[in-house]
């Protein structure tokens, strides 16, 4: 496979697959909406922002040239929430399309106080669209989307249309890490990912040492499904 490494001003056009919108929000997470998205979410993301399609700069989004991070579908925000309060040195990017998610970690972000986020309420390759070549110093994919059946695996994140723009956004020797229960995901993730231009690190049954159980990985457990933790480094 041949790595995309440089910047697409015209990247193709894309179907989305998955849900936006969930249950009726609570009026406090409607507020969480209304009242701080604005601020956290970043700029020139979308084609109506940005028509000339140039590079977002990660520090116009955290005011300086600190580390970047980036969670892609961060659920309900727990981890991306207790990586930022643990790293306060450090600033990170999350996406997240379904807008009920968006609102959890809003309401995660004020009560824990953290200022080193910025939010996407948006598909991941929207964002990797715009950021320049190298700009990310570690990612994260957790509990993503399975897409259990055969026909929809085209549909998954651990594909080329999603891991090469990843890997061209991420500094050589950045870290990627994945963790999921559905062994087949774990599967094809060892498969694809080498390809698009990552080492395997590690893998196996053990989670890392800043690593916080989500609600996901609870549900998990209680139906009997065993996680998978899986270390990769962008390779030079």
């Amino acid at each position: 496979m041949t790595e995309k490494t440089e910047f697409d001003p015209n990247p193709p056009r894309r179907n989305f697959y998955g849900r936006r919108h969930g249950k009726t929000l609570r009026q406090s997470q409607k507020g969480y909406l209304s009242e701080d998205l604005g601020e956290l979410r970043p700029r020139g993301i979308t084609v109506q922002e940005n028509p000339g399609r140039t590079p977002v700069d990660p520090a116009t989004i955290f005011g300086d040239d600190r580390p970047v991070w980036l969670e892609v579908g961060f659920g309900g925000g727990e981890h991306m929430v207790h990586m930022a309060a643990r790293y306060p040195g450090i600033g990170i990017i999350g996406c997240e399309p379904f807008i009920n998610g968006v609102a959890m970690l809003l309401g995660k972000i004020r009560n824990a106080g953290v200022s080193n986020v910025s939010v996407h309420p948006g598909d991941a390759r929207d964002l990797m669209d715009v950021l320049p070549d190298a700009s990310i110093s570690k990612a994260f994919l957790n509990y993503p989307d399975p897409w259990p059946k055969a026909r929809h695996h085209r549909r998954r994140f651990v594909t080329p249309e999603h891991l090469l723009p990843l890997a061209r956004v991420m500094k050589t020797g950045a870290e990627f890490r994945v963790v999921s229960d559905i062994p087949d995901y774990i599967r094809q993730t060892l498969e694809e990912v080498p390809l698009a231009g990552f080492d395997l690190v590690a893998e196996g049954p053990e989670p890392w040492d800043d690593w916080i159980s989500t609600r996901y990985e609870q549900k998990a457990l209680r139906e009997g499904r065993a996680p998978h933790y899986v270390t990769f480094r962008r390779r030079g």
